[in-house]
Formats: C-alpha cells, sequence, structure tokens
C-alpha cells in the first residue's frame, strides 16, 4: 500500500481543502473512462480513491500518521483495511461525491424551503404548502404513447432498461434504469399528444403539514409518497420540506434558549426592583438585584424554546443595559454631583457650552 501523501502529492501537512483538490484534479485524470484501454488507469484511480479516503478522515489520517500501512491489514492497529464491508464502500462513495461538490438525495424528491416565524416554530403549527411536482399522465399512464399504439425496442439502452452510468466516481459501476423508457426496454411507437412521449406531467398540489413545537432552521421534514412519481408501478417519492426561522425583533435564539435585552434605569440599577418582560407567553415581571452592572444576564426559567427530546423547556435569559440620561437639569447635575462625593467617587467635570460661558461674561 502506498503512502496516501505521495500518491496525491500533498504535504505531511496539507489542508482539508488541498487534499480534496488534489483528488478531484487526479482523478479526473486518471479516470478509466478518461483512459479507454489503459489496463492499469483503474488501478491507478482504486489507490487514489483510498488515499483520499485516508487522508480526508481525520482518524484515518491520524492512524496512517502513526501507524503506517500497519493501520490498515485487517486485523491491524488500525480498524481495518478500507471498503471492508458495505458500510465503508458506502461511506467512502459519500466522501467521493463530497469532494466533487456532489450531494445524495431521495429519488424522486421534491424539495421546498418553508419559512416560519420565531413563534411558530417554537410553539409549533402547521402550514399548508404549495408545490410542483410530476405525476404519470393520466391520458397514457405514464407509458408515454397514445392509447393502443404500439411499441418498439429502445434505442437508447437497445431494449435491455438498464444503462450504465457515462461517469463513475469507483471503479464499481453499477448500471441504473434507462431514462428514455423508464427501464421498461421498450418506448411507444406513436408519443401520447397529452405528455408527449414523457410520460410525465407537471401537476401543483398543496399539503398541510404539521410542524412540532421548538423546531430551528435547518430542520427537515419528510413525507413518504408525496413527491414526484416518476414510474408506474412505483411510489412516488417524498417531499422534503426545509425550514427556516426567520430572525426576530426582540428575541434571539441560542439552542433550547431565547435572548433578550432589556435596557433599566440607573436608578433601578443602582436600587434594584421589578421590571415588567416581555415573553413569548405574553408579559412577566423579573426581580432585578441592587447593585447590579451593565450587561449582567438574568435568567427566566422555563420561558425559552421546548426541549425535543429531553422535555421541558429551556430559558430566557434577560442581558440587562443600563441607560445613562443625556440631558440633565441643574439639579439633576447638582444631585449626580453630591452622590459622587457620598460614594467617594471622582467628582465629574462638566463642560460647559460656549452660550453659558458668553452668559455668565456679560452679567
Amino acid at each position: 500500500m502506498r503512502d496516501p501523501y505521495e500518491l496525491l502529492g500533498v504535504p505531511r501537512d496539507a489542508t482539508e481543502a488541498e487534499i480534496r483538490s488534489a483528488f478531484r484534479r487526479l482523478a479526473a485524470q486518471h479516470h478509466p473512462d478518461r483512459n479507454p484501454g489503459d489496463v492499469g488507469a483503474q488501478q491507478r484511480f482504486a489507490d487514489l480513491n483510498r488515499a483520499y479516503q485516508i487522508l480526508s478522515d481525520d482518524e484515518k489520517r491520524a492512524a496512517w500518521d502513526r501507524f503506517g500501512e500497519a493501520a490498515f491489514r485487517p486485523g491491524g492497529v488500525g480498524q481495518g483495511a478500507p471498503f471492508a464491508n458495505f458500510n465503508d464502500l458506502e461511506d467512502a462513495l459519500r466522501q467521493v461525491m463530497g469532494a466533487f461538490g456532489l450531494q445524495r438525495t431521495a429519488k424522486n424528491a421534491v424539495k421546498v424551503q418553508v419559512s416560519l416565524s420565531l413563534e411558530e416554530a417554537i410553539r409549533g403549527c402547521a402550514k399548508t404548502i404549495a408545490y410542483d411536482s410530476k405525476q404519470l399522465c393520466s391520458r397514457c399512464e405514464g407509458r408515454g404513447g397514445e392509447p393502443g399504439s404500439a411499441t418498439a425496442p429502445c434505442g437508447v439502452c437497445e431494449g435491455r432498461g438498464k444503462v450504465k452510468p457515462l461517469v463513475s466516481l469507483l471503479p464499481l459501476q453499477r448500471e441504473r434504469d434507462c431514462s428514455a423508457c423508464h427501464g421498461t426496454g421498450t418506448r411507444p411507437v406513436r408519443a401520447c399528444t397529452t405528455c408527449r412521449g414523457d410520460g410525465l406531467i407537471g401537476a401543483r398540489r398543496s399539503l398541510e403539514v404539521n410542524f412540532p413545537a421548538g423546531v430551528a432552521t435547518g430542520y427537515r421534514h419528510k413525507l413518504k409518497g408525496e413527491g414526484n412519481r416518476a414510474q408506474p408501478g412505483k411510489p412516488a417519492g417524498p417531499l422534503i420540506v426545509s425550514v427556516t426561522v426567520k430572525e426576530h425583533d426582540f428575541f434571539r435564539r441560542d439552542g433550547d434558549n431565547l435572548i433578550c435585552k432589556v435596557p433599566i434605569s440607573f436608578a433601578l440599577a443602582a436600587l434594584g426592583g421589578e421590571i415588567d418582560v416581555r415573553t413569548l407567553d405574553g408579559h412577566a415581571l423579573l426581580r432585578v438585584p441592587a447593585g447590579v452592572q451593565p450587561n449582567t444576564v438574568l435568567r427566566m426559567r422555563s420561558r425559552g424554546a421546548p426541549r425535543t427530546y429531553l422535555g421541558g423547556r429551556g430559558d430566557q435569559l434577560v442581558e440587562l443595559s443600563v441607560m445613562v440620561p443625556t440631558a440633565l437639569s441643574a439639579r439633576a447635575r447638582r444631585l449626580i454631583m453630591d452622590l459622587a462625593e457620598e460614594l467617594k467617587d471622582e467628582k465629574p467635570t462638566f463642560v460647559r457650552s460656549l452660550r453659558d460661558r458668553l452668559r455668565d461674561r456679560w452679567r
């Protein structure tokens, strides 16, 4: 087994982006489809793939750096050789597709993005979702031909119903259904006048979706059988609804907690008291201790978002900001000066305006 750093041509301190870039460049260069007749291309591509699996995984890379090839021998100090079982192969495929910027999605899935307000996300809600999907043509029942029309072998797959992908990320090539004949191996001689031979028609659908309490941005709701139905006799794909929670004018969410900022007066900060605080359940009183400092955070128990798995609710965190008055009367100034003297603080020096100085001069 060759050194993966040497195979990819990267230094031992290479970053993840450098490793991915090197793999993509070399994989495209040595791919078997780009080197027809070269019997060694498949082995070179497999070696590159194996090297990328090691260096793109933190644990495998650390094992190689520490133990070398011995970490990947069956029964060795590592976790076994790459692709030792089907799960390893699946993981390798996922990483290779990620390196090429691809993402595996459910077959015939329809993806919809939904925006919820913070209140809707916290309390849970039902939303009617409208979306476009592909359904079987009712005239030809998805066959693509006029009712009663004769059929002929498909010219794309030569009647097999299966084709090999033009580009394979791994040496193992898995055949897929022919998209021209939908895997049947035959195509109608006369195309359906409704779907023009495609077998599918666009359909606008609407569906009520229930979102549980406490969802956050990134939550995905999967509804089986509500997506595209591309083939006769097979179920429709899923509808995948992704949630984005809008920003709130008062609250900021941090996991199960809600954070808000509340201004208080200087007198209340010094003497303490109670303030009225807005919550998602209405308004509630919060006790402010005497001598509280600016940016102090007080906790209101069980006023946050529901905990999906643990039960109960998070907390509401109230950050206090002390308001300093900007317009002071002469009496207020004297009182603050007296307070400063009483507290033995540094006596403030007020900057007199030009207007005050001119008035004193002409008295």
